[in-house]
């Protein structure tokens, strides 16, 4: 049994199928899941798990060179926003109909109870060499 990481099989199976450029999404629960994207549903009442939570721990065990953030998350809701620059290191900001579209080609989205408007991220997995 693991003893640290991601705890979750589905989850880690996926981060350890994961490639260089691949993205993951983070979602709080009202993001539209595109069909044929696999999701893993961790809400289980609203509010939690929250986003910054499952952020902080996926961050903890996956290398992450890229993030995308709607860009209405400045105004609609800063707190998250700044939040996650604290801790990723580069960050482009996309229309939320951009991101959307984006969540297409995403390796799995991760849902959260998040309840906050645009606590969403995409996540572009790096290399550890």
């Amino acid at each position: 049994m693991k003893k640290q990481g991601i705890l979750n099989r589905e989850l880690a199976g996926i981060f350890a199928k994961l490639g260089h450029t691949d993205q993951i999404v983070i979602a709080d629960c009202g993001l539209p899941i595109p069909d044929g994207v696999t999701c893993i549903d961790l809400a289980y009442k609203l509010g939690e798990p929250s986003f910054l939570t499952i952020l902080n721990t996926v961050l903890d065990d996956l290398k992450v060179e890229q993030a995308y953030l709607a860009e209405e998350i400045k105004d609609g809701n800063p707190l998250v926003n700044e939040a996650v620059q604290e801790n990723l290191p580069q960050i482009a900001y996309i229309t939320h109909e951009q991101f959307k579209q984006q969540t297409k080609i995403a390796k799995v989205i991760i849902r959260t109870g998040e309840t906050t408007p645009y606590a969403n991220v995409i996540l572009q997995s790096g290399v550890i060499f």
